[in-house]
């Protein structure tokens, strides 16, 4: 009887073990935001009366900190951080370049045709993955970019 108690025991540690491990992945994965129309605030705290520190573009990537109420605490890919409104954010990604400057490709792979170039800054709309390749569309471009180029790299 004390054995198969044991043997419980044990069976409930490993299960348990297991679920926190699943979970930690699950939690430590990032959440990333992108702003929905041009002109959106990011300011140093949660109100409108609150400092604005930037006016940010249409399609800006965001990575999401904290969320108090209707507002989001973020950070930029510079590792700017301020508040946004939740209600001018969506999950539609977005990746922003962060190199100097990239070639966007036919396909994702550097064996395929350069198609254009992107510079520094340029916010880009991601439409597929694979690998470590991006799909993205912009007004005056569409192909692949290599995921190191741009921010962020996590495939949401």
């Amino acid at each position: 009887m004390r054995c198969r108690t044991f043997k419980e025991g044990v069976r409930v540690c490993i299960l348990t073990a297991a679920l926190a491990i699943m979970l930690s992945g699950v939690a430590g994965a990032a959440e990333f935001v992108s702003v929905v129309k041009d002109g959106v605030n990011l300011r140093s705290g949660p109100t409108t009366g609150h400092e604005v520190l930037f006016q940010l573009p249409a399609g800006y990537p965001l990575k999401v900190l904290e969320r108090d109420k209707k507002w989001i605490k973020v950070s930029d890919y510079e590792n700017d951080k301020g508040w946004i409104y939740a209600g001018l954010v969506s999950r539609t990604p977005y990746v922003i370049v962060k190199a100097d400057e990239g070639n966007v490709r036919s396909g994702p792979g550097t064996s395929y045709d350069k198609v254009g170039k992107v510079v520094r800054d340029v916010i880009l709309k991601k439409v597929g993955t694979e690998g470590d390749w991006f799909k993205i569309s912009h007004p005056e471009l569409t192909g692949w970019i290599y995921n190191n180029l741009v921010w962020p790299r996590e495939a949401s």
